[in-house]
């Protein structure tokens, strides 16, 4: 997951905003942590959860990350609270599928499938590696 997100961080700049969907465990926030390695921000990246967003800012002179987790907002007003800087930031929101893409007029839709089956009292952080499926499709006129 970390190398796709290096792969896909090359491609990003200024403005773009990312849309990952995916259960615990999937690899959301290293999929992250791969983008944020190649855009030269600083780290560590880890799951925003309790803050809401995190800022990274470049180490390199290119765009901050943006890393949002978007699990625990209600609606677009909390996430306006948030006073995200979209237009010089590389966003990417965990959880913000139907929340946050009305922020742009393009996207990309990342969704992560893992394995499943392993049971109500699973613990991702238990789980070996599995190959993940992922799925990118990009919205709006960045992307055409």
């Amino acid at each position: 997951m970390e190398a796709l997100g290096r792969e896909l961080g090359a491609t990003l700049r200024a403005g773009d905003l990312v849309v990952l969907t995916g259960p615990l465990g999937a690899g959301k926030t290293t999929l992250t942590r791969g983008i944020g390695e190649a855009l030269g921000v600083r780290g560590p990246i880890t799951s925003p959860t309790f803050v809401l967003a995190r800022t990274h800012p470049s180490l390199v002179g290119g765009p901050d990350l943006v890393h949002v987790d978007a699990y625990r907002l209600r609606d677009a007003v909390e996430l306006d609270d948030l006073d995200i800087d979209y237009e010089r930031s590389v966003v990417v929101a965990e959880w913000g599928h139907g929340l946050i893409e009305a922020e742009s007029d393009s996207w990309l839709d990342v969704v992560i499938a893992r394995p499943e089956g392993a049971g109500d009292d699973f613990d991702p952080a238990d789980a070996p590696e599995e190959p993940r499926t992922v799925t990118i499709t990009p919205h709006g006129p960045r992307w055409a």
